[in-house]
């Protein structure tokens, strides 16, 4: 098993729980994006709001250059990449002694261009396929139950599943063969994961065997290299149109490899827009409110020249018994006394003894201290 790779085993071998983590990640890349996107939308609807309903073209548009450059320069994914992964092409023949023997990394371990496109065709599409077939179901009123549609659901979602036409047939079938079908796959999915747990086959996802490459860990030798091509000096050319050429080339190339950088400061930046809209930020009430300004607390009420004379010395004493407070109350005047002594006080005179405002017995409310 893989959890003694370390223990002479093979230590190149990455975990399944490595694997899962940068599936997790590569899924989680679309949502996010998704919901900055939705984010800066609300502001210019004009120019983003088309992308925001296409998102999943969008996504694959753009991931299919952010894959293809990964593969091409490092062997891997975006997210292998991350987490220190390569793709290698699965040799007929175990070549750990005779690359222990000699060093480096053998030349047939590199993705032609074969394996790049197949690579790229999986990556891309299977996320692809899924999110709009999930999205289709969803259209179809899947996972919502029939009494909802029914009473005061979409019309248009009665009017599909009821149509009689060859269309209408298959959008039901489509709705019923869907979660079936969906279960299955994930089914498939975890049967090769559990395989792979155990050592039964080298590849933990079914196509990287059409494929034809399994997943390594990055050894020394790959880093070496890596940092062979970057010290490398190429010759260039003198001159300021060399330059803007040599600088227009490399940028698509800088920002890409920079990904990996700028992964989690969006990720943090996300977390921070979800807590900033989030209705129990205390960054809300940091915010002007759109309402105006915050109404100030209201003023206390002067003492009634017939009322009985408060003592501002005399702090935390009842007015009414000139002791300290028990069981403070507070009448709606703002004035605070003993609960006894104003429950006494406004049962007889139903009025507070220092204003002369109104009040009665159900209006005392006790303050907690």
């Amino acid at each position: 098993m893989e959890f003694f790779n370390d223990v002479g085993g093979d230590p190149l071998k990455p975990s399944l729980f490595e694997l899962v983590a940068q599936e997790q990640l590569r899924d989680l890349l679309q949502p996010a994006l998704k919901y900055v996107l939705a984010v800066f939308a609300q502001r210019y609807p004009r120019y983003l709001i088309r992308i925001v309903n296409r998102h999943e073209e969008f996504y694959a548009f753009i991931m299919l250059f952010v894959e293809r450059h990964y593969l091409r320069k490092h062997n891997a994914s975006f997210s292998e990449n991350f987490y220190g992964l390569k793709r290698r092409r699965k040799p007929w023949i175990a070549t750990e002694r005779a690359t222990a023997a000699v060093g480096g990394i053998p030349a047939g371990e590199k993705l032609r261009s074969r394996e790049i496109w197949r690579s790229l065709f999986l990556l891309i599409a299977i996320p692809y396929l899924r999110a709009k077939g999930q999205d289709y179901y969803e259209s179809l009123g899947g996972g919502i139950d029939s009494d909802i549609l029914e009473d005061g659901g979409s019309e248009r979602h009665i009017r599909e599943l009821t149509d009689e036409s060859i269309a209408g047939v298959l959008r039901r079938m489509f709705k019923t063969l869907y979660p079936w079908f969906n279960t299955g796959f994930e089914v498939w999915l975890l049967a090769h994961n559990v395989a792979y747990l155990f050592d039964r086959t080298p590849f933990y996802r079914p196509w990287l065997a059409w494929i034809g490459v399994d997943l390594r860990r990055l050894n020394m030798d790959d880093f070496l290299a890596h940092k062979a091509k970057q010290n490398a000096i190429s010759p260039t050319k003198s001159g300021f149109l060399a330059i803007v050429r040599r600088l227009l080339l490399r940028s698509p190339r800088l920002l890409l490899d920079s990904l990996r950088l700028l992964l989690p400061t969006a990720i943090f930046f996300i977390k921070f827009l979800e807590w900033w809209y989030s209705p129990g930020s205390p960054a809300r009430s940091l915010s002007i409110s759109p309402l105006g300004p915050a109404i100030p607390p209201p003023q206390i009420l002067p003492p009634h020249p017939a009322g009985i004379t408060v003592d501002s010395t005399k702090y935390g004493h009842c007015p009414l018994c000139k002791e300290p407070i028990h069981n403070a109350t507070a009448l709606p005047s703002g004035y605070v006394f003993c609960y006894r002594c104003a429950h006494d006080h406004v049962e007889q005179h139903g009025n507070c003894p220092i204003t002369l405002l109104p009040a009665k017995a159900w209006q005392l409310r006790k303050v907690l201290v």
